[in-house]
């Protein structure tokens, strides 16, 4: 009984992380959760710090992280309107996790060749 029940525990952590996963699964999700954990960004600043991304996708990423509830969307009454977008709480908790992914590159991205991007882009050495 014992076994069956880490079986069933392994199961149901599995299905939790593939949750987990799909939260962040976006085409661009990913990069624009790491730039966030950076700083505030207004939305043509994500843009443009973000080569290769559409306006429409960029939207759609945003809507939904901010549905998600990783990222939270400010709205300041001025001419011109101002949008700016920031993480919430709930995703600083994986703020560890990009210093890591970040210290895992610093320590082995050298090692990785460099490949043409499937978005487009060019690659950066």
């Amino acid at each position: 009984m014992e076994k069956q029940t880490m079986v069933e525990e392994e199961g149901n952590m599995h299905e939790e992380m593939r949750r987990a996963f799909a939260l962040l699964s976006g085409k661009w999700k990913l990069e624009i959760m790491w730039l966030l954990n950076q700083r505030v960004y207004r939305f043509g600043e994500l843009r443009k710090a973000i080569p290769g991304i559409t306006q429409h996708m960029l939207t759609a990423q945003l809507r939904e992280l901010e549905a998600d509830g990783l990222v939270s969307r400010t709205i300041f009454a001025e001419v011109p309107p101002r949008v700016e977008y920031e993480i919430t709480q709930k995703a600083r908790g994986l703020g560890p996790t990009m210093e890591a992914l970040t210290a895992w590159w610093n320590e082995y991205g050298k090692s990785v060749p460099v490949k043409p991007s499937a978005r487009g882009r060019k690659a950066r050495a």
